[in-house]
């Protein structure tokens, strides 16, 4: 077995080149890398660029302009004639916290200037001022090969922190897969308007794309409109993806590293996957970490997927914000909510919290 020592202190991502890395080193070239080079990873990493490729490639998304410090009166301007509300989106990736969406122009205008300003530092250097689209989200999952690719389980998740879907943002409170709205006519022209139209696209523009795309959906009446691309699977989408997976995992990648997704044949479960993720007191605002959990191993008909959570002398205590993700993989929705509910609650630390409702707005 190698090592690789990686020499910089600087975190090592596709956005910064981390496939690049491997194939420009003569001893690692021969490690395949799923994920895409620099150049490819761009599509997550730029804003801008996503609302220009998709633009070109005619893939339906919402209107959009971009402005930089240099054309801020014009940016104002186009605000002052804006329907709201405003989506207003850094270029770059912010922590999450780059994108805004207003309720009145006076107050876009000024979020317009704090982020041209320096409010997210580079990340906002160019904000896309986009149109507002009304309906409800999904994502969808594809692992392309650069020509081929498969199209993975859809998934649904759910960021707020409340019942209800109240409340503060957070990274992901929990997730269903399938989805019942993204039936068979639903995802053909999923396939055809946008899917087909993205991987044409990258081989137009001459980019290598090797890896999963993660395409952020809104279904405004029976269309389909892309909100965002990412170049790597969703927290917690994963979580209820990868279970409803029947084939060999490794075989898949493998197969995508060889280019021969082509005539590869995926096999997905029928069954219904659903995921709750349990956080720490406080979060998504100040929390306690080294809280001692305890009856992960009580878990009846669930998986446990560790996050935040750290093994200090032999204790498994929490790390993180969201501490373990649980989920279930049943034959219906219903159940696999009630059994991955009901196994959170099997599991105990001081200040845990979890929603008992994801997946409740679509049964």
């Amino acid at each position: 077995m190698e090592v690789c020592n990686k020499p910089s202190q600087k975190p090592m991502t596709l956005l910064n080149g981390i496939h690049d890395f491997f194939a420009n080193d003569e001893a690692l070239a021969n490690i395949p890398v799923i994920g895409p080079k620099k150049e490819g990873a761009i599509l997550e990493g730029s804003k801008d660029f996503s609302k220009q490729f998709m633009e070109r490639h005619g893939i339906p998304t919402a209107a959009s302009k971009s402005f930089t410090n240099e054309n801020l009166a014009e940016g104002l301007a186009y605000l002052q004639n804006h329907a709201t509300p405003i989506v207003l989106k850094a270029d770059g990736l912010a922590a999450g916290k780059g994108v805004l969406i207003l309720d009145n122009v006076a107050e876009a205008q000024e979020e317009l200037k704090l982020m041209l300003g320096g409010k997210f530092g580079n990340a906002g250097s160019t904000v896309v001022i986009e149109e507002f689209l009304t309906g409800i989200e999904l994502s969808v999952f594809v692992l392309s090969d650069g020509k081929n690719y498969v199209i993975l389980p859809e998934a649904k998740d759910y960021k707020r922190i409340g019942q209800g879907d109240t409340g503060l943002n957070t990274g992901g409170m929990g997730s269903v897969s399938p989805v019942p709205f993204a039936n068979d006519t639903f995802m053909a022209e999923v396939k055809r308007d946008i899917i087909q139209p993205t991987i044409d696209g990258l081989l137009k523009d001459n980019i290598d794309y090797t890896g999963f795309i993660f395409f952020g959906l809104i279904k405004v009446g029976d269309k389909p409109y892309v909100i965002e691309y990412n170049c790597r699977m969703g927290d917690p989408e994963t979580e209820s993806v990868i279970p409803r997976i029947e084939s060999d995992l490794v075989e898949l990648f493998v197969a995508c590293a060889h280019k021969k997704l082509g005539s590869y044949q995926l096999s997905i479960s029928p069954k219904n996957a659903a995921t709750v993720m349990i956080v720490a007191g406080g979060y998504p605002g100040d929390y306690e970490k080294g809280k001692a959990i305890s009856g992960i191993e009580n878990l009846r008909n669930s998986l446990a997927f560790h996050a935040g959570t750290a093994l200090e002398g032999g204790i498994v205590k929490t790390n993180g914000g969201r501490v373990i993700a649980i989920t279930s993989l049943q034959d219906d929705q219903f159940t696999a909510l009630q059994c991955a509910t009901g196994d959170a609650g099997r599991i105990y630390f001081d200040g845990k919290y979890f929603r008992e409702d994801i997946g409740f707005d679509l049964m």
